[in-house]
């Protein structure tokens, strides 16, 4: 007897398939079957008609703790914006953290996310409300050389972070090193990044030029791109997120492609701090394994990720009304971030993760011949229904039962206010 049935609803595999009145039958936390009705039984049944059953989105590149900052810097230049952000950021302990992590996350399942690539401070905490929670995490304690400790205690204690919590909450949670930039961290510091990530066989995650400034910065300091120098010191590779990717030139897209890197895009952030558009179009039609992320709340307004995939899919047809297909914008916010993380998520499938969601469809902005395109066009939070990770339900009908949720609005409310004020 299996653990899970969702049966009787229009199956998004994510694997070239979608099928009608099917079930997905979920065991041990892994998917067992999606395909039309079989003869299973199992402890727990949800009966999904008129609804889209898919795999759980991944939110590839975010700070959630963040949260705590929505609409605090709105309206300001990237450079303005990072000021004040950095600013307030020394104000923040560690329960603050715990409270920004709690909110984030309380929207991400709300949401339809099931998995987020996350990189920021006291991530312990983090880590620690990702266990509690039940979703499913890639984290890693973020690095900015010279601010706070010195060079060799900063990466002796993120070695223990990544030690400590990789494999952790029942497996859903692995490690990155997570130095910043190439602009906030030093060639020698991210060559020691780089050795320690490979001894320990654990991925890096990095912003890649985010913005002109860096590119300027960089190129005057070492008369080279930040994709050069990651280059040069042996860095780029499938094992590297480079987040945002924005400031590109050609032979810097040749190079991602060769070296395989995974590209994550964040189009709302990057709209709204005004630091250009990412040339995603073209890195597709090279073959780059591109992802979604959101960013932080404090930039992007949300960590809804269906906002984030109509945006990355309106975006770029300013140009091409061809260049982002809806199908390929679903597959970034789900199998490509999988990839990204090197987990096996992101496609309904026999073995794969059994992370899943339920959207409800019987709504007017459904009604389409093109379930992809409608749920990519016109699906926000609040039409998922169920989200399920490692087998396990966290919601069911918009119910999310392992939360008091009114109490962490409130504690990430009285955080925001003492953090914010006289600022």
């Amino acid at each position: 007897m299996a653990d899970l049935i969702i049966k009787g609803g229009i199956v998004l595999t994510m694997d070239g398939a979608v099928i009608d009145n099917a079930s997905v039958v979920v065991d041990k936390g892994l998917i067992k079957y999606a395909g039309k009705v079989p003869k299973e039984k199992a402890d727990k049944v949800i009966d999904a008609p008129g609804c889209a059953v898919m795999p759980g989105l991944i939110n590839a590149h975010t700070h959630v703790p963040m949260t705590l900052f929505r609409g605090y810097a709105d309206g300001l230049s990237y450079a303005e914006w990072i000021k004040k952000i950095q600013m307030v950021e020394t104000k923040l302990t560690p329960s603050d953290v715990r409270a920004g992590a709690y909110l984030g996350v309380l929207e991400m399942i709300r949401s339809g996310t099931t998995t987020f690539v996350d990189m920021y401070i006291h991530e312990d905490e983090v880590a620690r409300v990702v266990d509690e929670t039940g979703i499913r995490a890639a984290l890693g304690y973020g690095m900015i050389e010279g601010l706070n400790e010195d060079a060799e205690t900063k990466l002796k204690s993120r070695e223990k972070f990544v030690k400590k919590w990789n494999g952790a909450a029942d497996g859903r949670i692995t490690t990155m090193y997570a130095p910043h930039s190439t602009a906030s961290c030093s060639k020698e510091f991210l060559i020691k990044v780089k050795e320690l990530a490979a001894r320990d066989n654990s991925r890096v995650h990095i912003h890649v030029l985010e913005t002109e400034d860096e590119l300027k910065t960089m190129k005057k300091r070492y008369g080279m791109c930040s994709i050069n120098l990651l280059n040069s010191i042996g860095m780029l590779g499938p094992g590297l997120l480079a987040a945002h990717c924005i400031w590109l030139s050609d032979d810097d897209i040749d190079i991602l492609k060769n070296k395989e890197v995974n590209v994550v895009h964040c189009p709302s952030s990057n709209m709204a701090l005004g630091a250009g558009v990412s040339p995603v179009p073209k890195m597709l039609g090279k073959g780059i394994n591109i992802a979604l992320g959101t960013d932080g709340a404090a930039s992007s307004g949300s960590l809804d990720m269906w906002k984030e995939m109509r945006y990355a899919s309106l975006l770029h047809r300013l140009k091409d009304p061809a260049a982002m297909k809806s199908s390929k914008v679903l597959e970034m916010a789900t199998k490509n971030g999988a990839q990204a993380m090197g987990i096996n998520a992101g496609v309904l499938k026999q073995g794969y993760l059994a992370d899943i969601i339920i959207v409800d469809i019987k709504k007017p902005q459904f009604a389409s011949s093109d379930i992809v395109s409608s749920l990519v066009s016109g699906t926000t939070g609040y039409d998922v229904k169920t989200s399920i990770v490692n087998g396990k339900v966290l919601m069911e009908d918009r119910r999310v039962a392992i939360f008091n949720e009114n109490k962490i609005i409130e504690n990430a409310r009285e955080a925001m206010i003492r953090i914010t004020e006289k600022n």
